[in-house]
């Protein structure tokens, strides 16, 4: 049995082989941690999993991103859409590894109050919506505060105060099928000049 070894003059073995060049150090995940302005964009770019070309900062659900630079820490306040809202979970799991990926470590917590409104979609959510066949939602209703009456029974078939444009054809010739839709927070009309049923996003 041969044994080799490195000399001391030009770190060759004595079996006339050469080493291997030692492997370079991976960064530290602090060097390679994105700064607190990227964290904060890459958590407002996250997607809604119920309508994936919208983002949560566009959805305007995010309601403050703390970070902490010198704990490598992000602290991201989310707030539903609907109290019970099934998507929240995976959207708290989607900003822990968008942080994680920008080398930062976070932290979700679910706020209610102030309770979400449409009036927080941007611009570019509502564009978002009308490429999905979903029609944006209008003008919220801005009643007194208290009780709001509720009527019980079948959706009446008529339109409301405010007509809702159709996302395929541009029409105000529409009616409400469903104040449900194939989400809670959507309800279901049909188009009368295209024949088309589609989602409006219900204002709040």
């Amino acid at each position: 049995m041969v044994m080799t070894r490195a000399t001391p003059r030009d770190g060759r073995l004595s079996g006339g082989k050469t080493p291997a060049s030692p492997t370079p150090a991976r960064p530290s995940r602090e060097e390679s941690r994105s700064s607190a302005a990227e964290v904060e964009q890459r958590v407002g770019a996250v997607t809604d999993p119920e309508i994936p070309t919208l983002s949560i900062g566009d959805l305007g659900i995010v309601r403050g991103v703390e970070a902490d630079e010198s704990a490598g820490a992000v602290r991201v306040r989310i707030t539903p859409t609907y109290s019970g809202c099934p998507a929240m979970e995976v959207i708290a799991r989607d900003i822990v590894d968008a942080a994680a990926d920008a080398g930062w470590d976070a932290t979700v917590e679910i706020v209610h109050s102030p309770p979400w409104t449409t009036d927080w979609l941007t611009e570019r959510g509502r564009a978002a919506l009308a490429e999905l066949d979903i029609a944006p939602p209008g003008p919220r209703s801005t009643g007194a505060s208290g009780p709001v009456p509720v009527t019980i029974g079948r959706a009446p078939h008529t339109e409301s105060s405010v007509a809702v444009v159709c996302p395929r054809c541009g029409s105000t010739d529409t009616e409400l099928i469903a104040r449900f839709g194939t989400t809670a927070c959507k309800a279901l009309h049909r188009c009368r000049a295209c024949g088309d049923p589609f989602d409006e996003f219900k204002a709040v």
